[in-house]
């Protein structure tokens, strides 16, 4: 199988291209390095059944090349972070939603199938968990720029089911829910790395709010495994699922247990959400 993957220098498409490569098949990644890293995917490089492109996925001619070459496409490029997002709100729109658009369209023309990742962000405010795929996405004022990523994500799963009716597009799409793992980057927002390294430095642990908020946390390779039995599963052609571990832990509780783990002696400190 020829595998084409978007973002696929990033955290998650390298651990992807990583495990389709030890099932034997063929990867070609794209990624225009903006929050994905060379560094990687490093190890990959002199693989004959790898390549690495460094382009944008918005550069439609080479995208069309690239799709018209693979047996299913991921789609994992995107604006990601909260932080990065709000300090790049016009090239994150632009990135999310015509990008997904260009492979959407390029990918009906070879009826190519896709497996989209989208992101548990769409579900907004609504915490009457656990989560089912039909559950409302409760989203919050268009003032507020961080909502863009959930209205942006939520606009690429429009987009994959409008392709799948209308041009009978293969669509597969996947929502993940916080993962977490090894080449991960706390620099966009990532609670698990950015306390690792606060930690690690000595610096303050910082928590918005008062740290009872919950999350599941997902480990990589569980969510790479999920993706690539959607891959395969002919009957997830045209639905939605969520990808994420079961197990809830507070905010306060991550916190302790990474100084716990780095034997760091960094203080808490709380940063109420207004000022966040």
């Amino acid at each position: 199988m020829k595998a084409l993957i978007t973002g696929g220098a990033g955290f998650i498409g390298s651990h992807l291209a990583e495990a389709l490569l030890a099932a034997g098949h063929s990867v070609t990644a794209i990624d225009n390095l903006s929050t994905g890293s060379r560094c990687n995917v490093e190890h990959l490089v002199e693989r004959p059944q790898f390549q690495l492109v460094v382009d944008d996925v918005l550069n439609e001619p080479h995208v069309a090349r690239l799709v018209s070459q693979a047996d299913v496409i991921f789609h994992l490029a995107a604006a990601v972070g909260v932080k990065w997002i709000i300090d790049h709100p016009l090239l994150s729109i632009r990135t999310n939603l015509r990008a997904t658009e260009i492979v959407l369209e390029q990918a009906s023309r070879s009826k190519t199938k896709v497996v989209l990742a989208s992101t548990s962000e769409i579900y907004g405010k609504n915490n009457q968990g656990p989560l089912r795929e039909d559950a409302d996405s409760i989203i919050g004022p268009t003032t507020i720029t961080r909502w863009l990523y959930a209205n942006t994500k939520a606009t690429d799963e429009f987009l994959a089911y409008a392709y799948h009716r209308e041009r009978a597009l293969p669509v597969v799409i996947a929502r993940f829910f916080n993962t977490v793992g090894p080449r991960q980057t706390g620099r966009y927002g990532m609670v698990v790395p950015r306390f690792v390294c606060q930690a690690l430095r000595g610096e303050p642990i910082t928590i918005y709010g008062d740290g009872h908020q919950s999350r599941c946390f997902t480990a990589v390779g569980d969510a790479v495994r999920a993706l690539i039995r959607l891959s395969g599963t002919p009957k997830a052609v045209g639905e939605v699922f969520n990808i994420g571990a079961e197990q809830e832990i507070t905010i306060l509780e991550l916190a302790r247990t990474i100084l716990a783990l780095t034997g760091s002696g960094s203080p808490l400190q709380f940063i109420p959400y207004e000022k966040a």
